[in-house]
This record gives C-alpha cells, sequence and structure tokens, in this order.
C-alpha cells in the first residue's frame, strides 16, 4: 500500500456515494446514528448493505471517511495499512469523528483497528458478509462495543417501493389498487427482493452472484478443498428447502461418511447468509438438535434459479418467502410436529406466542382440514387462543374448538 492509491481509491469510491441517491430507503433504526456503539450491518452479498451505508452516511454531518475493501486494488491491504489510511484521511479531509468501512472482513484483524478507533472516541459504521463476524471476530475484541444489524435482500413493502412507489400511499382496499398489489406480490414471489437482479432481470448475473457466494464466501473463505461435496449440498438443498432433512440424510446423499461433515458445510453456508435452518420446538435443546431440520434459502428469485427441481412447488416458495420474512422481522422460528405439523412457531422469552401455517392454496376440503388440524395442534400445545393461516389468496376468520383461526393472503401479511 502507498498514500497515493489510496488516495485514488478514496476518490473513485465516490461513485457509490452518488449511486445510492436514487435507490429504495432501506430500513434502519434511527437510534443507532448516535449510539457509541460501533454499528455492524451483516447480510448476504449484494442484497444492499453498502447502498444502506452510503444512505447512513448522507443523513450524518461527517460522511468522508469511508472505503469499500472490496476493490481489487485493495487485495494486499493489511492490518498494518490502517494506520497510513487513518493518515490519508486526515490529509484528504481534514479530522472527523466519524468512520464508514464496507466488506471490512477482507482485511485480517481488522477488528483491532477498530476497537481502537471506538476507544478514542470514534463512531464506526462497518458492513460485512459473513455472519461470523458477529462471533468469532467481534467476541474476542469487541464485546460490549458493537450493535449487529442483519440485512435481506428487498422485502415485499421495499419491492414495491422500488418498482411503484406510489402505491404505498394509496388505499389498497381500493379494486384497482388491490389488483395492482396483487401483480406485484406475485412478481415478487417469483423474482426474490435482490436489487440489481430487479434492474436488470439478467438471470446469468444472478447465477453468477450464487457463484461467487459458492466460491468466494463459502469454500474460499473456509478453505473447502472438496469442491464436490459442497456443490451438491448446496444442489440438493435448493432442490428441497421447507422440507425436513438431517444431517446423516444429507451425509448419505453427497456421499459422505461423517454427518459432522455436513452440519459443518451447512455452518458455513449459514455464515454467508445463503440458507438458514429451523429446528423442531422441544423445550429440551438436546432434543431440537436430535430432530430433523427445515432448510430455507435467502431469496425466492435465486432459489428458483439455481434449485434442480423439475417444477416449481408453489407450497415451498411461499412457505421459504414467509420464512425469510419472519427472519427479516427478528423472530426466533421453530416448526411444530406432534403428529400433526404446524410450519412455524415463534418464540419470544421463554414462550411460544405466534402459531403460523403457510398453503399457497386449500382447494378442498382434505387440504384445508390438514392444514387447519395441524395449526390447532400447535394452538393447543402452547395454549395459544389465536392462530394464522397465510396463503396465496384466500382471505376468511372463523371459530374452532373455541379457538379462532384467521386466513390471511400473504400480500396483506407482508405490508401489515
Amino acid at each position: 500500500m502507498n498514500k497515493d492509491l489510496l488516495k485514488t481509491v478514496i476518490a473513485d469510491q465516490d461513485y457509490y456515494f452518488e449511486q445510492a441517491k436514487d435507490s429504495v430507503e432501506r430500513k434502519f433504526d434511527d437510534n443507532r446514528y448516535n449510539s457509541p456503539e460501533i454499528v455492524i450491518i451483516t447480510g448476504i452479498r449484494r442484497c444492499g448493505k453498502s447502498t444502506l451505508l452510503q444512505q447512513i452516511r448522507a443523513k450524518q454531518s461527517e460522511k468522508d471517511y469511508y472505503i469499500n475493501f472490496d476493490d481489487e486494488r485493495l487485495v494486499s491491504f493489511t492490518v498494518n495499512d490502517f494506520q497510513m489510511l487513518l493518515e490519508v484521511f486526515y490529509e484528504l479531509f481534514g479530522e472527523q469523528k466519524t468512520f464508514y468501512f464496507d466488506e471490512i472482513q477482507n482485511v485480517e484483524q481488522w477488528e483491532r483497528f477498530v476497537r481502537r478507533l471506538h476507544d478514542t472516541g470514534n463512531k464506526v459504521f462497518i458492513t460485512g458478509s459473513n455472519a461470523r463476524m458477529l462471533s468469532r471476530e467481534l467476541g474476542t475484541h469487541l464485546t460490549g462495543r458493537y450493535i449487529s444489524c442483519e440485512l435481506y435482500p428487498f422485502s415485499f413493502k421495499e419491492f414495491i417501493a422500488f418498482k411503484k412507489p406510489e402505491l404505498l400511499d394509496k388505499n389498497y382496499f381500493k379494486t384497482s389498487v388491490k389488483v395492482e398489489i396483487i401483480a406485484l406480490f406475485h412478481e415478487y414471489f417469483n423474482d426474490g427482493g435482490f436489487p440489481n437482479f430487479l434492474k436488470t432481470k439478467d438471470e446469468l448475473g444472478l447465477k453468477t452472484l450464487f457463484e461467487n457466494i459458492l466460491y468466494r464466501d463459502i469454500m474460499v473463505r473456509n478453505n473447502i478443498t472438496n469442491e464436490k461435496e459442497i456443490k451438491e449440498l448446496v444442489s440438493y438443498m435448493a432442490g428441497n428447502y421447507a422440507r425436513l432433512s438431517t444431517n446423516s440424510d444429507l451425509a448419505d446423499y453427497i456421499g459422505v461418511k461423517n454427518p459432522s461433515t455436513v452440519k459443518k458445510y451447512i455452518g458455513f453456508l449459514a455464515d454467508s447468509y445463503l440458507v438458514f435452518q429451523t429446528n423442531k420446538f422441544d423445550y429440551s435443546i438436546s432434543a431440537q438438535l436430535l430432530n430433523p431440520k427445515k432448510s430455507y434459502f435467502i431469496d425466492n428469485g435465486l432459489v428458483r434459479r439455481v434449485g434442480f427441481s423439475f417444477s416449481d412447488n408453489f407450497g415451498h416458495l411461499l412457505e421459504n418467502l414467509i420464512f425469510i420474512e419472519l427472519k427479516r422481522r427478528g423472530k426466533e422460528v421453530y416448526y411444530h410436529n406432534k403428529g400433526q405439523e404446524c410450519d412455524f412457531v415463534i418464540k419470544e422469552g421463554k414462550s411460544i406466542t405466534t402459531a403460523i401455517q403457510v398453503i399457497y392454496t386449500m382447494q378442498n376440503d382434505k387440504t384445508r382440514k390438514r392444514e387447519i388440524d395441524g395449526l390447532l395442534g400447535a394452538m393447543n400445545a402452547y395454549n395459544l387462543h389465536s392462530g394464522l393461516i397465510i396463503t396465496d389468496d384466500m382471505e376468511e376468520e372463523f371459530t374452532e374448538n373455541g379457538k379462532t383461526i384467521k386466513i390471511i393472503p400473504a400480500w396483506k401479511w407482508l405490508l401489515n
């Protein structure tokens, strides 16, 4: 590293600030702007973290100390170069107390420098594409010094803001507005929420994003040498999302002898925010770990284009979409199964407070009975007085066995 190169990079990267001016406003807690803690924004590659960081910069009086480390000119940047970077900032902009670092996980031991900034009274905003930023590095050096924020691809409301923002100010009970919103929902259901894909509709670009996540964020970062195993695992999971499986099942499928290898691989997938798993709820943690898990993918548009199922299962796609929205809302999600299955139960504190069943359509009495019985089973197990069924287009409310059940279209639930 030398100062002239750093000055060139900083000048060139002003492009990011200008580019973000016309972007959809991402959700961010205003209380975090002035809190003393380091703010860590994590999420999958290309979900909009850099844009959010630019939007944060735009609202601050000090906005100049910014650099994005996902730049090939910074590939040799090490922790020893941070002092030079600090001097360059001073030379270019004078003394400021607010720093913005994009994709900082590319620099090993970055947390040591950030701790020094924090301990000397500076405010630091950081983005990164790996969940382990919130465990290994932060747990060791930054305990008690940071606030975490996970960003996902566009929510449905953000999708509407991107496509047709004027609809958000209209009454969706009006027929013409409702029809437009439902049409946008089905587009969102199929295309997902990765901002760049929604701009370009470039399916090759979306597949390239997937390959970058797989190779750069999973294989290279974790020194995985057996490419075949991890690719077969991801391929299988992308074709079988929202279904139950065990590590032993997955090990058999990809041909590895030890299920602990699969467990390790799934941990890497989760760190990159590509795949999530839910446990069957049980008051015994050990029992939770022994039961099969359900897997979900970060985005419908991505999984539909990289999955290897021969036909789309709309029910599983809707379940996947609802799960990601629950994660976006910060919920602690499990599934329930004691003879009858309920897709999601939400834990708050020590108790299950919500039961949700997801079904694309209830075309016949048999399907309707199965879904209602599964929901009632969870409601009875956790003494809940009401439950929710999310569908593509049905809306209804009724009482059964003294319990209130509400059926709601997914688009309306997503906007509430």
